[in-house]
């Protein structure tokens, strides 16, 4: 069944995609080049290849699956072996055994023949899914040779059928937990974690399924799916690994473990939710090993690094750095306080929690129950003979006057705040009763920063972008736009063609992007005189500031990022 090409753009134009003189052009397009709609749209334009496929699913009334970031179900796999997926481009990626349905992606979703072959051979209904056939191919091999599903599924056949919810005991034998398939399971999702490089794992109890999800580079991933009746022996294994209660399942839980390989040891923070479907578990990995990054690493230089180093520089004053939850920012300050450990400062710091252990430095742990709170702490360290003191976050009245009073006796005190801006955090020091004088005398630098995702160097390839995208991205720079593009040589850009080496996602690698901004004596007069956070942010501007996005379209220039990126993570600031 064919899709006539103005039916598949009146659908785009509907779903405010593309706008009805742009369809007209790409229709006229199609039509010379003798191509199909959604190819010519896949080749020749700038629309996402999961929105083409998404209309073409909806216009063909079947399924749609991005199969190159679906989970593949390791019992799916058993079903199509390796040599019949390869020669049909087809991937089985989910098995629903109570309605006993293999769902398998496949470019041709109307294929009556291809569905009955499939039935015939597994002797389960086919649901046939529509999906990018280069996707397919793709995920093949990573399916089958490279992912975790391999080594689970082995595991998988050890493990007994688990007793129906219903009548599993409130308390679990030790046998259910030390079981060594279980265990081999665990190993294997922290053993991929590490080599993945993630930050977070999630394992999330569903009707259906466990969904195992690694946050790798920022953004979260789906790497394997488990069956239901497994997750209450995962969630006990890891429990025990934890040193939780592994009988109490109604309230959230706390705990730590460390796991070693051959290369590292990593220490992981574990936390236990409650949901409609069982325990949610979630387990963020922290590196031993590695050494902390250098502010250049990080991603700061020339001007920006220059700006920044001389507000550090002071032997009194707030630095400020902000941003989002997950920004980064935790790792921008105790990389400055690595920089500035020597034998002749005393650092102290105070955190909620501690995530990194720095020798040298008199790191101290948040414990609110106890009355030890930012305020409480921040009184006690005056009485430290500190020279520079770390607040891990001002929240509210009583910290933020503490910040201040430490700064007006002589020490260098570093913070964070949740402002998307560098110039906001003036007025938002104000809301939380700074006053404006004491706030302009000891202010020195403001940072606000995201973390975009780095272009993988291994599949990066240069383009020209379209012209819309060219000039926005010389509106946004303007006057430091690059010199060889001041004259109107057309803007190239960088992107990742995707590859094994990051896991078909274009990206490998994180780098940070940042605004900065140093107080002078005309932003000190703002401040004193209650100006809006946009009246700073435009003096900033004449004395050199770089805006964040700026930063990031600067980066994405040089072939670091891309403009996406970027977009994506500056869009609400």
């Amino acid at each position: 069944m064919g899709i006539s090409p103005k039916e598949f753009l009146i659908k785009l134009v509907q779903k405010g995609v593309v706008d009805q003189q742009v369809a007209s052009q790409y229709e006229v397009d199609s039509l010379k080049r003798n191509l199909p709609i959604d190819r010519y749209l896949l080749q020749y334009t700038n629309i996402s290849s999961e929105e083409i496929m998404k209309t073409k699913a909806d216009l063909l009334n079947v399924p749609y699956v991005n199969i190159s970031t679906t989970a593949v179900d390791p019992q799916a796999l058993k079903f199509i072996p390796q040599a019949i997926a390869e020669r049909h481009t087809i991937m089985p990626y989910m098995y629903d055994q109570q309605a006993k349905k293999l769902y398998v992606a496949t470019s041709d979703p109307l294929n009556v023949s291809l569905q009955d072959f499939i039935e015939m051979k597994t002797g389960s209904k086919a649901v046939l899914a529509l999906a990018l056939e280069e996707d397919i191919a793709k995920s093949i091999t990573v399916a089958y040779t490279k992912n975790l599903s391999p080594e689970v599924e082995q595991a998988l056949q050890q493990v007994a059928p688990a007793k129906p919810a219903q009548e599993t005991p409130s308390i679990q034998t030790s046998t259910d937990f030390t079981n060594a398939p279980i265990a081999k399971i665990v190993n294997t999702i922290l053993e991929f974690a590490v080599k993945s490089r993630a930050s977070d794992i999630h394992i999330e109890a569903q009707e259906l399924k466990t969904r195992i999800r690694y946050r790798i580079d920022g953004i979260l991933q789906e790497k394997l799916s488990l069956p239901a009746s497994i997750h209450e022996s995962l969630v006990s294994r890891i429990k025990i690994l934890s040193e939780m209660k592994i009988d109490e399942k109604r309230i959230p839980q706390d705990g730590r473990f460390n796991f070693k390989t051959p290369e590292e040891e990593i220490d992981l923070r574990v936390s236990t939710l409650p949901t409609v479907h069982g325990e949610k578990i979630v387990m963020r990995l922290l590196r031993k090993s590695g050494g902390m990054p250098t502010l250049q690493e990080l991603g700061l230089d020339g001007s920006q690094l220059q700006r920044f180093e001389e507000g550090i520089s002071r032997s009194y004053g707030i630095v400020l750095v902000t941003g989002p939850t997950g920004s980064g920012k935790t790792t921008t300050l105790y990389s400055v306080l690595n920089k500035l450990n020597t034998k002749a400062v005393n650092i102290v710091t105070l955190e909620d929690p501690v995530e990194y252990q720095i020798e040298g430095i008199n790191q101290v742990q948040i414990n609110s129950q106890a009355g030890l709170t930012f305020a409480a702490g921040l009184k006690s360290f005056l009485r430290q003979d500190p020279n520079i003191i770390l607040v891990g976050e001002i929240r509210d009245k009583e910290t933020t006057q503490l910040a201040i009073q430490a700064a007006l006796t002589g020490h260098l005190v570093f913070s964070t705040l949740h402002t998307n801006d560098s110039a906001t955090a003036v007025p938002r020091l104000t809301d939380l009763g700074g006053e404006p004088f004491l706030i302009a005398s000891v202010l020195s630098v403001i940072m606000a920063q995201r973390i975009v995702r780095r272009v993988c160097d291994n599949c990066k390839e240069t383009y020209e972008p379209p012209t819309e995208v060219q000039q926005k991205v010389k509106d946004v720079l303007g006057p430091v736009l690059p010199k060889q593009y001041q004259d109107g040589a057309p803007v190239l850009l960088t992107r990742g063609k995707k590859c094994e080496e990051c896991n078909n996602s274009g990206y490998k690698g994180r780098i940070g992007i940042y605004e900065i901004l140093r107080t002078s004596p005309a932003i000190n007069d703002l401040v004193l005189k209650g100006a809006s956070s946009h009246e700073i942010e435009q003096q900033a501007q004449k004395e050199g500031m770089i805006l964040m996005k700026q930063d990031g379209f600067l980066k994405a220039v040089k072939g670091i990022t891309t403009i996406e990126e970027v977009m994506r993570v500056t869009e609400t600031s």
